[in-house]
């Protein structure tokens, strides 16, 4: 459940959470165009900051651009906006949600007299796949379900109608008693988790899959400059599910699920079915960096 916090931005007007409230009519409510993004504020050493706050919001940006919002804010607007969310909430960590939606106005598929809005909530959330599964390592079966087409639904986009095919793979997942979903692209290639992209260790060389029918994640590029600074090698390649279930180690990236190892891929076990050693150094670095105990890439995090 999530734990509701004070306040909610509203298209500049901070409103009680239980107050918060959009018009049925709304037109993203019934046609899912809308753009948002997911953002994680930790408590520091120091003090609370937010991860590459500017690096989502410029995403956000593109997504709107991507599906023709016109979005009646700056970035920096965006930004600050965020920021005074987390500090009038009073939130040490937190998850934040800007959603960019269409209001209400005309029906039918055309929107553009219809105007853009804009929401931005924070909670606390804790891990998204479980404390246990960041150490022990998570269940994940390939969906029955495929990654959009890139000629179908434009990928780079974070669209909320999108998510409709990761709610469909997740749900299958979990009552199949997983904890993840993985999907394939429409050739068959591993695209991504259900809302993670995906990493594999294989003799000591980390792959993750490109950037052809996969949202280009934020944790994802933090992960692969981190790998490169420690002379890791690193490639980004298409490979089948198969090589997930040969590879030395597998883990999930993303604002929600940070960095979890995957233990077991359609009851293949990955590796030692533990979390592996290339796995555990580029976790602790993440969260060495992101909870402000390793000052190596403090331009990261935005300061609350």
């Amino acid at each position: 459940m999530v734990t509701p916090s004070d306040k909610i931005w509203m298209d500049g007007t901070f409103v009680d959470w239980n107050e918060a409230s959009v018009h049925v009519l709304t037109h993203s409510l019934h046609y899912g165009l809308g753009a948002f993004e997911g953002i994680r504020c930790y408590e520091g050493t120091a003090a609370s900051a937010i991860f590459r706050l500017h690096e989502h919001v410029e995403r956000l940006f593109e997504s709107a651009h991507i599906i023709m919002m016109n979005v009646p804010y700056s970035q920096k607007d965006v930004a600050e906006a965020i920021v005074e969310t987390v500090r009038i909430n009073k939130l040490k960590s937190c998850y934040i949600r800007p959603l960019l939606y269409v209001g209400h106005g005309e029906m039918g598929l055309y929107h553009g007299n219809n105007p853009v809005k804009l929401a931005i909530a924070a909670w606390s959330w804790g891990t998204y796949l479980g404390e246990e599964g960041l150490v022990q390592g998570i269940r994940a079966k390939v969906s029955s379900f495929t990654r959009h087409h890139v000629n179908v639904a434009m990928t780079r986009a974070k669209v909320s109608g999108y998510y409709v095919n990761s709610i469909l793979a997740k749900c299958e997942a979990k009552h199949a008693g997983y904890d993840e979903a993985l999907l394939l692209d429409t050739e068959g290639y591993v695209a991504e988790g259900a809302g993670e992209n995906v990493f594999l260790v294989k003799n000591g060389v980390l792959k993750t899959t490109p950037l052809t029918s996969i949202l280009e994640g934020i944790t994802r590029n933090s992960i692969l400059e981190l790998a490169r600074e420690k002379n890791i090698p690193v490639s980004e390649e298409r490979f089948t599910r198969d090589a997930l279930y040969v590879a030395d180690e597998a883990f999930f990236t993303g604002t929600a699920a940070e960095v979890a190892p995957v233990r077991s891929i359609d009851d293949r076990q990955v590796g030692t079915g533990k979390r592996g050693p290339v796995t555990t150094l580029l976790q602790q670095s993440f969260f060495d960096i992101v909870r402000g105990q390793d000052p190596s890439h403090a331009h990261w995090l935005t300061p609350v």
